[in-house]
């Protein structure tokens, strides 16, 4: 099964994009469908002017390595609506 995730860089991938929760943790979004990240790339770039872009990961592989490095993780399904937070 593979899922969408957002990165920085461009050919050389310099890091997953992630967001912070109210805990201030870093959670990282594996998108279901390929246009929902697409999308939500499109709005950090209107916001801030952050460029992403996304890439296909195998996701039982990138959980397992989310889980083994205590990184927490969002599954972004089909029917959610996600909006990236304003930055102060």
């Amino acid at each position: 099964m593979y899922m969408y995730i957002l990165v920085h860089g461009g050919e050389q991938t310099e890091g997953a994009y992630a967001v912070l929760d109210k805990n201030g943790n870093k959670v990282l979004f594996f998108f279901e469908e390929e246009d929902d990240a697409e999308r939500y790339a499109m709005m950090l770039y209107a916001d801030e002017e952050i460029p992403l872009r996304l890439i296909e990961v195998n996701f039982p592989t990138a959980v397992k390595t989310c889980v083994e490095n205590g990184y927490k993780y969002s599954v972004i399904t089909a029917g959610d609506i996600v909006i990236p937070p304003k930055t102060e």
